[in-house]
């Protein structure tokens, strides 16, 4: 104790700064690892974070907030043509988000497209040139009615509990391909409904969350980002704040303060490269085309699509796309319409785009909502909720191409044949990626977590 007393503030800060600083130098200049739950050998032949070879090494997820309509978009149901305005010949779930009436068939003609021969409304003629390309699962269910716990449902696993999400579980199991990008980014994410839940890292180590893009008009940022790299002033600050923070720290809370390190270490390496890929501009008039980025009603979402492209070019494990608001409990006709409208031209042309450029070989994209809505009618020209039966589609490798899985029943109210609930969904996403969904945890509390909590069967007849 006398010899501490002995010892000025000044001087004791000043030691442990220069002391730390190479170790600050040298995690920056480090290459990326992983943090999964397993790394193994570089002569292993399997990435590291994997526990197999990966069929996918990146996602992007085109997630259509609000809940689609399943039945007016890919799950043609001729008995809602037939019975159209009579009662539902079979039990409604006990627990609905609302009342409905009869039946109510689709507004939209549906048509039969490719080799595959696989139905999709005229919503989605654009979609619909690339049904071979694509994989459909029309036997999806959840477990909740509402916006906030279903959303909470698709991203984390968990409707009721705060739990990572998907993109943070990959952020941490298998690190990041580029140092200076994030790992996960999600686009223009909706800000209810669960917030930032839906990106966010929960009890997983921060620098996992998803990093937040907002894309208005022709500008896409980054708020806080000032292009400062190569500032000396900066890095001195980091110095300063690692240096401040791990004076007498140790065990968990050590672990935590590295973890917030790792995120304002990520921000200054993304000022050299980040900045760069929000230049659309420099895409060809023929891309920007090809995403609808031409002013009209498709402009906005193509721009999201296009820059999702380019950062999952660039790098980034997992790169979410989101558009609002397809909740139509009134007015389906008009606004499904115009929903579709924004999305169809980007989202085809992400495919086409992702093909061109030699990206499909290693990309997986998969589009869906939280759940679909019912056949019954809110209102005269309304669907409600329905977690029971709905409609998600992929495409990319290790998938079999013009394929679709599963059933709803005639009127698409609920799963019936080859059902795959979203645990599922998630252990086979986790599995595209190299990763076993009952290993990758992560002990929190006392006890092991992941993703699919104690759940999930990887659906194998999907895989090519």
């Amino acid at each position: 104790m006398d010899l501490w007393n002995r010892i000025d503030r000044r001087t004791c800060l000043g030691g442990i700064s220069r002391g730390l600083a190479g170790l600050a130098l040298a995690d920056l200049l480090s290459p990326p690892r992983s943090e999964g739950s397993v790394v193994l050998s570089d002569d292993s032949g399997v990435e590291a974070g994997c526990h197999f070879p990966p069929k996918v090494k990146r996602v992007i997820f085109v997630f259509m907030h609000g809940g689609p309509s399943h039945i007016d978009t890919f799950d043609y149901k001729p008995e809602l043509i037939r019975l159209h305005g009579q009662p539902l010949p079979i039990a409604k779930p006990r627990i609905q988000f609302a009342q409905t009436g009869n039946l109510l068939k689709s507004p939209w003609e549906f048509k039969q497209y490719g080799e595959s021969g696989a139905w999709v409304s005229d919503l989605f003629p654009n979609v619909a040139k690339h049904v071979d390309r694509l994989t459909f699962i029309k036997s999806l269910h959840g477990s909740n009615e509402a916006h906030g716990g279903a959303l909470l449902k698709i991203h984390t696993g968990s409707d009721t509990f705060v739990r990572p999400s998907l993109g943070a579980w990959i952020s941490y199991g298998l690190g990041t391909q580029n140092a200076n990008l994030p790992s996960f980014v999600t686009i223009n994410p909706t800000l209810g409904h669960g917030g930032v839940r839906n990106f966010g890292s929960a009890f997983l180590p921060p620098n996992h969350q998803g990093t937040r893009i907002a894309v208005s008009g022709k500008e896409a940022k980054l708020e806080n980002l000032v292009p400062r790299h190569g500032d000396p002033l900066q890095r001195l600050e980091l110095d300063y704040v690692r240096d401040m923070e791990r004076v007498g720290v140790a065990g968990s809370m050590l672990e935590a303060i590295e973890a917030k390190e790792k995120t304002f270490e990520l921000a200054y390496r993304m000022q050299s490269e980040a900045l760069g890929r929000f230049q659309l501009e420099s895409e060809t008039a023929e891309a920007q085309k090809l995403y609808g980025i031409d002013g009209g009603p498709s402009d906005g979402f193509g721009r999201q699509c296009l820059l999702a492209r380019r950062l999952s070019e660039a790098g980034v494990r997992f790169v979410q796309v989101s558009h609002a608001y397809w909740d139509q409990h009134s007015e389906l006709k008009e606004k499904h319409a115009e929903l579709a409208g924004q999305v169809d031209v980007p989202i085809a042309g992400l495919i086409e785009d992702l093909q061109r450029r030699g990206l499909f070989s290693e990309t997986l994209l998969i589009w869906g909502g939280e759940f679909g809505r019912t056949p019954t009618a809110q209102g005269d020209n309304g669907r409600d909720h329905n977690p029971h039966a709905f409609t998600w589609w992929m495409c990319g490798p290790g998938i079999k191409p013009g394929l679709t899985w599963g059933a709803s029943d005639d009127f698409g109210f609920y799963a019936q044949e080859d059902k795959v609930h979203v645990h599922d969904l998630h252990a086979t996403l986790l599995h595209l990626l190299g990763i076993d969904h009952e290993r990758l945890t992560f002990r929190y509390g006392g006890r092991d977590f992941r993703l699919t909590d104690v759940h999930g069967r990887v659906v194998r007849e999907l895989f090519a």
